[in-house]
């Protein structure tokens, strides 16, 4: 099946998280992206979680459905086949964090092609070194996670801005894309990892709240911010979190856990409407002394059937392995994922891309390349070199198949 963004063809040098995952989005969505690595593997090849035997389960995460080309970029001639492929008439896309250095630069590029488009993602605005955990300790987020009272800080085991950052590269390519199908331009598009979180720093209120409010937001734990929404323990020992946020999701949990009584109880004692959601997380301590011992008294299958019944938004916490064993929407009834056979590693569930077209549907998910698994190919029907010269590039190790062994 062919994806909605079939015919655009994407170079892709990248390592870490972010640009690798714009790749991925954009194979998965029907584009041909093509994936260069020094031979023998680059900064991603061997990153963990690994198999027992070695294979990554990172790489095969990130590069789904994308060509490997693997090249010595030492060799001024591996240098100059790179840029070859990106400048070709059917790519002039090519998305990166290695840097702006000739002959992969802007510049250099735009000199072979002038409406190339290239995507190029920095750590800071500067040009300095970033990844995630340490741009997310220097925007507060971890002084702001962690138990209420607490002083540590917490950092996220979730790459937010690693996956914030893909998808803008992403969206950066396609505007500029769209851009040269209007006028012909190409472009630089250029963003940093850190701008990318300082935006949301700011899209999320969490500047004015310091800048006009004054207010450095403490930790509050599991409460959700600004409404209600809190963890409790079951009778049989799991951790549940239920969602008031909503006047919607509010009325349906004091119903469902038939408190009314006691929640009108409560708000005449403290003189506030708890119809009001940031009454609600004034009060969040409140509230939750009276809900505690419901779900205190009773197991999670005593009462999970009837909020779903009821539509409540709550979850239940789980581990890794817990989610995989127990959540129906990360197997085989979910039709975004297939179990697929992965080279070096085995067949397990793989997810297809979150979006489906009305148009041209979603295809089924692609394992990733091996290093080097496409690089005769891309030589010999994209660069359109002769059989001969691609032997010798390959003897002179200016390029490198798939290893064997």
């Amino acid at each position: 099946m062919a994806g909605v963004l079939d015919g655009l063809r994407v170079v892709e040098g990248s390592a870490f998280v972010a640009v690798p995952l714009a790749g991925m989005t954009l194979a998965q969505m029907g584009a041909d992206v093509i994936r260069f690595d020094r031979i023998g593997g680059g900064l991603d090849s061997g990153r963990w979680p690994v198999t027992a035997d070695g294979h990554s389960l990172f790489w095969a995460g990130l590069n789904k459905g994308k060509r490997s080309f693997a090249v010595n970029l030492s060799d001024p001639r591996g240098q100059e086949l790179v840029a070859e492929l990106i400048c070709d008439t059917a790519s002039g896309c090519y998305l990166t964090n290695l840097g702006q250095r000739a002959p992969l630069s802007y510049d250099a590029l735009a000199a072979r092609r002038a409406d190339v488009i290239v995507v190029s993602l920095s750590g800071t605005r500067a040009g300095g070194p970033a990844v995630d955990y340490t741009v997310n300790p220097s925007m507060g987020f971890p002084m702001a996670t962690g138990p209420e009272g607490s002083s540590d800080p917490v950092a996220h085991v979730l790459p937010a801005w690693d996956c914030i950052a893909g998808q803008m590269v992403v969206n950066g390519l396609l505007a500029a894309e769209r851009h040269r199908l209007r006028t012909g331009a190409g472009q630089l598009v250029e963003l940093s990892l850190k701008d990318v979180a300082g935006a949301m720093l700011g899209n999320l209120g969490i500047i004015g709240e310091v800048a006009v409010n004054g207010v450095d937001r403490p930790k509050y734990g599991n409460a959700l911010y600004g409404a209600y929404g809190q963890d409790f323990m079951t009778a049989d020992g799991r951790r549940v979190m239920v969602i008031g946020l909503t006047a919607r999701q509010w009325k349906g949990l004091v119903k469902a856990t038939g408190t009314a009584g006691e929640m009108t109880a409560l708000a005449e004692r403290l003189g506030v409407d708890l119809g009001d959601e940031g009454a609600r997380f004034t009060h969040r301590h409140a509230i939750s002394e009276v809900l505690r011992p419901w779900f205190a008294a009773r197991r999670l299958a005593d009462f999970a059937a009837d909020f779903d019944a009821a539509g409540l938004t709550w979850s239940e916490f789980r581990s890794f392995a817990q989610a995989l064993s127990e959540d129906p929407d990360l197997g085989p009834d979910n039709p975004m994922f297939e179990v697929i056979e992965q080279p070096g590693i085995g067949a397990y569930p793989v997810p297809a891309s979150p979006l489906a077209f009305s148009a041209s549907g979603r295809p089924g998910p692609a394992p990733a390349p091996v290093l080097g698994q496409h690089t005769e190919a891309i030589l010999a029907d994209v660069l359109r070199l002769p059989s001969a010269e691609i032997g010798r590039l390959m003897d002179a190790g200016v390029v490198a198949g798939p290893a064997r062994g």
